[in-house]
C-alpha cells in the first residue's frame, strides 16, 4: 500500500468515476485501473461499486476511506510544517442545515489550513440528504439540530447509517422577519401573530417529512407556505413578501446582510444545535478543527 494508491482512491470516491478522476490526477485511466485493482487484491476486499452511473464505495471501502483521509491528512501537516508548503490541494467537506455559524466556522477553517491549494466543500442541503452525506463518506461531518419532536426518527436513522450526534448548544426558537415586517415591535412573537403572514421553509425533496423538517414547528397549520431552496432567496422573500421563517435565532450580519431581525418565539420547544460524525471512521485533524471553529460561532 502506498500513499499514491491511498491518494488515487480518495480521489476516485471524491469524482465518482475513474475517468474523472485520472483527469483530475493527470494520470492515465489504465494505470488508475491497475492501481485501484493491485490496492483490492492486498487488502481482499472491493472499494468500488461499477455500475452505468459510475463508481459508489462499497461499505467495506467506506471504513477503508476515512483511514485513507486520515493518513492523508497526516502527510499534509508534515508535508507543510516541514517543507512549508502542503503537497497537493488539501480537501474538507461538510454538510449542512442553512446556518450562518456553520458558514463562519467553514471559512475561519479555510483561512486557517486551506494553504495555497485547497477544494473544500460547503454543502447547504435537505437534512436527510446530510446524513446520507456523512455515512457515504461525501462529508466529514454534518451540521443540523434535534428537538422533542423530531429526536426519536432522527436516532433511528443515526442508528441506521452508524453515526453519531453530539450537541453543542440548546437555544429557543425565534423567528427570522425583515427589519420592516410589523411583527419586529414585539419583544416576543406567538403562532397566533404568525397566522397572517406566508411561512417560509427549506425544501426537503424526498424525504419531505416534517421530522426532517429544518422549522420546528412545522407541523403547525400555514394558509401560505413558501417552500426555497436557498438562503439568499429565503431571505429575499422574507423581506420582499413580509414573510417569516422558524429557526435558531444566531445570526451574522456581515453574512446576511442588516435587513434581518430574530425575535423569540413563545413556544415550549427547543433547539438542540449540534453535529453528527460516522460512528466507526476516525476523525481527522481538519474535522476536529472545525468542531472547536463551530463551539466558538455558536452565539
Amino acid at each position: 500500500m502506498t500513499l499514491r494508491q491511498l491518494r488515487y482512491i480518495d480521489m476516485i470516491a471524491k469524482r465518482g468515476s475513474l475517468t474523472a478522476a485520472a483527469e483530475a490526477l493527470f494520470v492515465t485511466q489504465p494505470s488508475l485501473t491497475a492501481a485501484l485493482r493491485e490496492l483490492e487484491q492486498e487488502l481482499g476486499i472491493t472499494l468500488f461499486l461499477r455500475s452505468r452511473k459510475g463508481l459508489t464505495l462499497t461499505p467495506a471501502g467506506e471504513e477503508f476511506l476515512g483511514y485513507a483521509r486520515q493518513i492523508l491528512d497526516q502527510v499534509s501537516l508534515v508535508e507543510q510544517r516541514y517543507t512549508g508548503e502542503a503537497r497537493g490541494r488539501r480537501h474538507f467537506c461538510v454538510s449542512s442545515q442553512h446556518y450562518s455559524f456553520a458558514v463562519e466556522a467553514f471559512v475561519a477553517l479555510l483561512n486557517a489550513y486551506g494553504g495555497s491549494q485547497y477544494e473544500f466543500h460547503m454543502r447547504e442541503t435537505e437534512t436527510y440528504r446530510i446524513l446520507e452525506d456523512v455515512a457515504k463518506v461525501r462529508s466529514e461531518i454534518g451540521v443540523l439540530y434535534r428537538n422533542q419532536f423530531n429526536a426519536a426518527v432522527l436516532q433511528r436513522n443515526f442508528q441506521e447509517m452508524k453515526l453519531s450526534f453530539t450537541p453543542i448548544c440548546r437555544v429557543k426558537p425565534h423567528v427570522f422577519l425583515g427589519t420592516q415586517h410589523p411583527l419586529t415591535k414585539k419583544a416576543e412573537i406567538s403562532m397566533e401573530d404568525l397566522r397572517d403572514y406566508p411561512r417560509l421553509s427549506y425544501e426537503q425533496g424526498q424525504h419531505n417529512s416534517f421530522y426532517f423538517s429544518e422549522e420546528i414547528q412545522s407541523a403547525a397549520e400555514s394558509d401560505k407556505d413558501i417552500v426555497v431552496c436557498d438562503r439568499a432567496t429565503l431571505f429575499n422573500l422574507l423581506i420582499g413578501m413580509n414573510g417569516y421563517t422558524i429557526c435558531s435565532g444566531i445570526i451574522n450580519t456581515e453574512l446576511n446582510g442588516e435587513n434581518i431581525v430574530a425575535r423569540p418565539l413563545a413556544v415550549d420547544d427547543y433547539m438542540e444545535l449540534g453535529y453528527v460524525l460516522p460512528k466507526e471512521r476516525p476523525t481527522s485533524d481538519l474535522t476536529l478543527a472545525y468542531i472547536d471553529l463551530l463551539r466558538q460561532f455558536v452565539r
